[in-house]
């Protein structure tokens, strides 16, 4: 059973109240965050806020978050680093079985969470110039990556950069469907091979699969 979407201002629940147990700081002070997002904006939203709406302390919030920003990106983030090792790790002849394998991987482990509400309502929340940038340099660290196992196993750095950005660009705009059509409606993983799935064509050669 997919779960319920997130794409609505709606699917945010009431303010949470102080004294939730520490276990669910995180997911606390993400649900914590969006709220004051959609309700004052992103820019207007201070870290002292969101700590209070959550009811957790300041030092609770660096326990799991590096920044503000960081606090929609941490799961994405996670799963990212899965990737860049996966890749990093590959020895076998045919890296795009290995890419196929990493991406499905990614989006069978993403739940709908704070990124989605976020990708969903970036207007209501004056978010999108931060969602812009901050996508950016998802997309590039993991073209840098794709691009770094395709150099390592013979493919023209040119080609290998291109197929990269590819890569990148398909996971972006994977997530940013996901998150707009309701995310409980279509499956990522089914996104992401719609996504990806024309990009090993630009690796083929004649007599020698890559």
């Amino acid at each position: 059973m997919p779960a319920a979407p997130l794409s609505a201002p709606q699917a945010v629940t009431a303010p949470v109240a102080a004294g939730r147990p520490r276990a669910s700081s995180r997911e606390v002070l993400a649900e914590a965050a969006c709220e004051l997002f959609l309700e004052q904006g992103y820019e207007a939203t201070t870290i002292a806020e969101i700590t209070r709406r959550a009811g957790v302390s300041r030092s609770s919030f660096f326990n799991y978050f590096s920044s503000k920003g960081d606090l929609l990106w941490s799961s994405l983030d996670a799963q990212i680093v899965m990737l860049e090792a996966a890749l990093r790790d590959d020895e076998t002849a045919d890296a795009t079985a290995t890419l196929t394998r990493s991406i499905d991987a990614l989006g069978h482990a993403l739940a709908p969470d704070s990124l989605v509400l976020a990708l969903a309502n970036a207007t209501a929340m004056g978010i999108d110039d931060e969602l812009e940038r901050e996508s950016a340099r998802r997309l590039l660290t993991i073209a840098t990556a794709v691009s770094a196992r395709l150099v390592r196993g013979g493919v023209d750095s040119l080609v290998a950069d291109v197929v990269g950005a590819a890569y990148g660009g398909a996971v972006i705009a994977a997530l940013r469907m996901w998150a707009v059509d309701g995310a409980g409606r279509t499956a990522l993983p089914a996104l992401l091979g719609r996504a990806t799935g024309g990009i090993p064509a630009l690796l083929e050669r004649p007599g020698r699969p890559v």
